[in-house]
């Protein structure tokens, strides 16, 4: 089957998130590299990112902090300024190949309408794990998102930078999944065994999957 949608995670696909990350530092009251460092340690361990704050502030409860940093006008966020700078020429070539183009993360209500602010003219879809009440790794995410693309799972290409959250998951919906090399996730996971055999495509940059695309759709490839 050829790939006739590509659908991209949101944080460290789209959106360089070392900004909002240190503002998280700085609302711990913790030095960003230290709080950096903390951050690798924990992604090589294999262990869940929310235990970073854990092991700075045991019991910090998420949700909360994050309900906590809006009251006090200081809520996440994140521009075109954050965005990668492969990401709107990818989306335009993608879009002039005539492939349908969704946005699908693990993001809150509030990013949420970021990413429609930013993103609603160039993709076909925008939709969230608060939108749909799954998050990834759970199979109901990416249930989800083969349920709003109109083509079969085979035809969907589902794009991120992490192999426990996007290509194993993907790969289980029978998805393909492409992994792009950026962000603490990927740059620690591209040599693993998974990272480098489960992935349709590994790429350094968003700008090479057009022509990846094209050539796996290429008859006779």
């Amino acid at each position: 089957m050829t790939i006739r949608a590509v659908v991209f995670d949101v944080g460290e696909c789209l959106v360089d998130e070392t900004r909002e990350y240190g503002t998280w530092a700085d609302w711990l009251g913790v030095p960003r590299h230290t709080f950096a460092a903390m951050f690798g340690a924990v992604i090589a361990q294999g262990r869940d990112y929310r235990e970073v704050f854990q092991e700075f502030r045991p019991g910090f409860d998420l949700y909360e902090q994050r309900e906590a940093r809006a009251a006090a006008g200081r809520p996440e966020h994140f521009d075109e300024s954050d965005l990668y700078a492969d990401v709107r020429p990818a989306l335009a070539k993608l879009r002039a190949d005539g492939l349908w183009l969704g946005i699908a993360g693990n993001q809150t209500v509030r990013a949420g309408g970021i990413l429609r602010g930013l993103f609603s003219g160039d993709v076909d879809l925008i939709g969230t794990s608060d939108d749909w009440g799954a998050s990834k790794p759970d199979p109901e995410f990416f249930v989800r998102v083969a349920a709003v693309v109109p083509f079969a799972p085979e035809e969907i290409l589902y794009v991120g930078d992490r192999v426990d959250n996007d290509l194993r998951p993907g790969k289980q919906a029978r998805m393909r999944t492409a992994l792009v090399r950026r962000g603490p996730w990927a740059t620690i996971q591209w040599n693993s065994e998974e990272a480098r055999t489960l992935p349709t495509f590994r790429v350094e940059s968003l700008a090479e999957l057009p022509g990846r695309i094209s050539e796996f759709n290429s008859p006779g490839r």
